[in-house]
């Protein structure tokens, strides 16, 4: 597993798609906090706080997590290098795993500069002890899981297809439904329970998680869910 893991994590960066993720993510997030004029823009918000780059980061992650993940298994089958692969002394689960915490690994390393967003704002602060830092400590807990999530999704999504761009934009959609999409049915009264609806939802679980409070109940969906389309990734696989 571990080098299969290596190989993808040399894969991203021997091209410039490791680069290119990374740099994108903090082009779009360094636009919209610092530099566009709106309501994500940290200095015209008046207060220091992270909350919009928490409010934010998803929905880019929604496309560029995606984006790593596509070429996964797609790659693979296209070229006709899968076989040859399953055929090696190395489980299918393990192959999967390889492959899932390599692209993990990759968005994490994409995260760690945002820190620098943290210093930025507790110097911004007007006054010692106003940046809570319990809230933001949370919120980039919610995140990792949320990365967790968003790139099991993707890379079971790219062992439905050969072509990357449709493996892509299948990721994306379920991605943006697991995330938004719950949260949205609730707000129809013929699908029942609303909260109980939103509550199935991503969205619902990692805003609980920014609020500084770290629910057992919040682990266990975003774990599951991971877990869930790892499992699917590896039956998917072996079905092929």
């Amino acid at each position: 597993m571990l080098a299969i893991l290596k190989k993808e994590i040399n894969t991203f960066f021997a091209s410039p798609i490791g680069y290119l993720v990374i740099a994108v993510f903090l082009l779009l997030n360094g636009l919209f906090l610092w530099m566009f004029k709106g309501e994500f823009n940290i200095l015209d918000n008046g207060f220091a706080d992270l909350s919009a780059f928490f409010l934010l980061s998803p929905w880019i992650l929604i496309f560029l997590i995606p984006a790593v993940t596509m070429r996964s298994f797609s790659d693979e089958k296209k070229q006709g290098t899968l076989e040859l692969l399953l055929t090696k002394p190395i489980s299918t689960l393990k192959i999967v795993l390889g492959k899932y915490f390599g692209a993990f690994i990759l968005i994490i390393i994409a995260l760690l500069p945002t820190l620098l967003y943290v210093l930025t704002i507790s110097k911004l602060g007007a006054t010692e002890g106003s940046f809570d830092i319990g809230s933001v400590l949370g919120s980039y807990f919610g995140l990792l899981f949320l990365v967790a999530a968003y790139t099991a999704i993707g890379v079971f999504s790219s062992t439905l297809s050969d072509n990357q761009i449709v493996a892509f934009i299948i990721a994306v959609f379920i991605c943006f439904f697991f995330y938004f999409g719950f949260e949205g049915l609730s707000n129809y009264k013929i699908f029942g329970d609303a909260l109980y609806l939103e509550k199935l939802g991503m969205e619902y679980h990692f805003k609980s998680m920014s609020r500084g409070v770290l629910d057992t109940r919040d682990l266990l969906y975003f774990i599951s869910i991971s877990i869930f389309f790892i499992l699917l990734t590896k039956l998917n696989i072996q079905k092929k």
